[in-house]
């Protein structure tokens, strides 16, 4: 059974972390990350593959949030450039780098996620 609350402790943390990790790019968002799915996978508890769950559904939730925002502000700022076909390919563009960025969120939050759900448990 998913805890929806650890899956929000995961992302509010993911969120918070990542406006501090534009201070360090590439390192600081992996780190946020696994710091989100930490919070996620300790709050859950449970061991290795409940933490990992919780930390994978947590940094999916982060990710969704920021391709749907980056994918608006490609929109909006392809729009102001390049009329209606700048909108849809800039909103486009932005949306497929999105999608890989919900992945690797996904992925390095799901890890925190493992290792915050195994020090719970023992």
């Amino acid at each position: 059974m998913t805890d929806w609350y650890a899956v929000g402790v995961g992302f509010v943390v993911s969120v918070i972390a990542g406006v501090f990790a534009f201070a360090i790019p590439g390192v600081g968002h992996v780190g946020a990350g696994l710091i989100g799915g930490f919070a996620a996978g300790y709050v859950a508890g449970g061991g290795l593959g409940r933490g990992f769950w919780h930390g994978l559904l947590a940094g999916s939730v982060a990710g969704v949030a920021v391709a749907l925002l980056l994918g608006l502000a490609g929109s909006v700022f392809g729009g102001l450039a390049g009329g209606p076909v700048g909108s849809l390919f800039g909103g486009a563009g932005l949306f497929l780098v999105a999608v890989v960025v919900t992945l690797l969120m996904a992925l390095d939050s799901a890890v925190g996620g493992a290792v915050g759900g195994w020090l719970k448990a023992q």
